[in-house]
């Protein structure tokens, strides 16, 4: 089994095709039916069947691809390790970011990374853990970045607290009932729910279960920052969401807090990563730029 076979069997998945994998890769489509063969012939069992649409996995194709993708994504790390030892600043990293962490950490610290690896190519996705554990597991994606979610990951990740964190109360200005001072003063309240957590809907129905109150009535789930912020703006539906939202210019012009006395938990900001899996010198490099960045901004909270 060769590491170019791999990546043929992979670009076949992705691609939907032997011309469009040939295409991708850049070879013949004979000397890629010839790669793929091989490997089926060592393996044993076919990888893909033809259809009139293009070619489809097999079972066995699935669980082959699932393993081929860490290790073509390792051998690019090994790649970039060495490189990047001796001193070198291109490759790739790939991390995810929840929108408090992009108002809050990455101003600092990709300016601090950029002036180190000027050359690398950063990918940076918006998302919560759940939406890109996969990539995490597999390697493409180096780390996670955002409110711990739950439950908690399994042992094959490691998880490393920055900062705990709060919820708020946000309207739009102006808003009726912005002078409220307590969680019963907006029981009758439209409310959005916003994707947080995995399972925000029903922490949010549990915030008024606590205080004894009747529940929420849930009309919008807003699954992106951008959903939040116009659905707020444009109607009278009230959002509990992290208090970074009145700490963005953004965000902070557009909304307003309604102080209520109740507190309002948030998880934890954490980074996740794989456990037994190194970083390369530059993804090992951003994270600890968005640690020095997590320091930064507690201390400038407290003062």
């Amino acid at each position: 089994m060769k590491l170019h076979q791999l990546r043929a069997a992979l670009a076949v998945a992705e691609q939907g095709s032997l011309r469009g994998a040939a295409r991708a890769l850049g070879m013949s489509q004979p000397a890629l039916t010839h790669n793929i063969g091989e490997l089926e012939r060592e393996l044993g069992a076919p990888l893909f069947e033809r259809r009139s649409r293009g070619m489809t996995t097999t079972p066995v194709g699935e669980l082959v691809l699932r393993r081929a993708r860490t290790i073509t994504n390792e051998s690019r790390h090994v790649l970039e390790d060495v490189q990047q030892y001796l001193g070198g600043d291109k490759g790739h990293v790939a991390v995810c970011l929840s929108i408090v962490t992009h108002f809050t950490l990455l101003p600092v610290a990709l300016p601090l990374f950029q002036q180190r690896f000027a050359n690398v190519h950063l990918q940076i996705v918006e998302g919560s853990f759940p939406a890109v554990e996969t990539r995490l597991r597999d390697g493409s994606m180096d780390f996670y970045l955002g409110p711990a979610p739950k439950p908690a990951p399994s042992r094959e990740y490691s998880v490393e607290k920055l900062f705990n964190n709060t919820r708020r109360v946000f309207a739009r200005r102006g808003h009726p009932l912005a002078q409220a001072r307590s969680l019963r003063d907006l029981v009758g309240a439209s409310w959005i729910t916003t994707g947080t957590t995995s399972d925000a809907e029903a922490e949010f129905r549990a915030l008024f279960v606590h205080h004894k109150l009747p529940p929420p009535r849930l009309v919008i789930r807003a699954e992106s920052m951008l959903s939040a912020l116009i659905t707020l703006m444009s109607s009278d539906a009230l959002a509990v969401t992290l208090r970074q939202y009145d700490e963005f210019e953004l965000t902070r012009s557009a909304l307003q807090v309604i102080d209520i006395e109740e507190p309002l938990p948030a998880p934890d900001i954490v980074v996740i990563r794989r456990t037994g899996f190194p970083l390369t010198p530059a993804a090992d490099y951003l994270c600890d730029m968005f640690r020095r960045a997590s320091v930064h901004y507690v201390s400038a909270r407290q003062t």
